[in-house]
């Protein structure tokens, strides 16, 4: 006679009791805009575009640098800096909320270009916070003994959906992506995420439609007729509304990231904030009382706002260029689409590849 339910036992996996990065990548695209090619279409100057947001340039990438290709380039360069075979890699995350093909999804395209066919790979959305929250699920993976080597990928294509006329907008995006190793450590290295949302104000941040009601346009009517650029999906922000949640919501976050992460202000030595407006993370270091000698990003002076690829290109950039070295501490915060953010304190991983 079968055992009843009640005397079966389901097994549970074991995993690390820590985590840490190893290696991080990045892809940014060949073509360099500036504020000045920008102001050809936009009433505007380059002067005025970088004292509002701290821009001067912000890279684009072509028909052929899709999410797919430029995800698989900087993970590649991830796996390259950690020093882990590419065999042992058991997860792919990709992070990303301009991939406009949603079926297939991208992330099992970027581990079969990496020769990990066949292993957990998937998309996560999640805006501006999208690196943040995939981290948290990488590391709860490790832990849980899902996996052991996860790669986490922010990527964004922001221009494929700008409006180039669009004044509030036009300046603000960019495009790249940016990678990590994570993996298995005796000593955890990556804090408790504190993440969260605010749906009520999701409107915020928004597509100007959505992708059925453009299908139905262009069945409707003459319109399909017309050039793709009337009819497309752009994103529109209001942007005050956004600035006050921020302001109030996104400091607060920082303090209960530290807390959860059992650090002081005075113990970090890199700030790493979502890359959204120069003005508004150097006023958010000073807010938070860090020290002078903290290194803050500064990646959208060159890069733009990238959403969910701007904390690990501002990682990568950090590192490449020596404002922060391996082994330190940095606070991390994105935030922004959705609305959501999330939190954590990292020690940086090893530098990545020179190109």
């Amino acid at each position: 006679m079968a055992d009843s339910n009640d005397t079966v036992t389901i097994a549970t996996s074991e995993g690390a009791s820590g985590t840490t990065l190893l290696g991080i990548g990045a892809y940014r695209p060949r073509r360099v805009v500036s504020n000045e090619e920008i102001c050809e279409t936009i009433d505007s100057s380059s002067e005025w575009i970088y004292e509002r947001s701290g821009i001067l340039n912000r890279r684009v990438a072509g028909p052929d640098e899709s999410i797919v290709s430029m995800s698989s380039e900087a993970a590649r360069k991830a796996l390259a800096s950690s020093g882990i075979d590419p065999e042992l890699i058991d997860a792919v995350i990709v992070c990303t909320s301009t991939n406009w093909t949603q079926v297939p999804h991208a992330a099992p395209q970027v581990a079969t270009d990496l020769g990990r066919n066949g292993i957990a790979a998937f998309d996560l959305t999640a805006g501006c916070a999208g690196f943040g929250y995939g981290l948290a699920v990488a590391t709860t993976m490790i832990r849980g003994g899902g996996a052991r080597y996860v790669v986490v990928v922010g990527v964004e294509k922001m221009t494929d959906g700008i409006d180039f006329s669009d004044r509030n907008t036009a300046f603000i995006f960019g495009d790249g992506a940016g990678a990590v190793v994570v993996g298995p450590s005796e000593v955890n290295d990556v804090s408790p995420v504190i993440w969260g949302s605010d749906g009520a104000q999701g409107s915020a941040i928004r597509q100007t439609k959505d992708f059925k009601q453009y299908v139905d346009e262009v069945d409707a009517s003459a319109a399909a007729a017309r050039e793709e650029a009337v009819l497309q999906p752009y994103l529109v922000m209001d942007g005050s509304k956004v600035f006050r949640w921020a302001a109030v919501q996104v400091s607060k976050v920082c303090a209960q990231t530290l807390e959860a992460a059992g650090v002081t202000a005075e113990q970090i030595q890199a700030f790493i904030p979502h890359q959204a407006n120069g003005r508004i993370n150097s006023a958010m270091a000073k807010h938070l009382g860090l020290p002078d000698s903290v290194a803050i990003a500064n990646d959208i002076e060159q890069t733009g706002n990238t959403s969910a690829a701007s904390i690990p290109l501002a990682m990568e950039a950090m590192l490449r260029d020596g404002e922060a070295e391996p082994g330190q501490i940095a606070l991390c915060i994105g935030f922004g689409a959705g609305l959501s953010y999330a939190g954590q304190v990292v020690r940086l991983p090893a530098k990545p590849p020179v190109d």
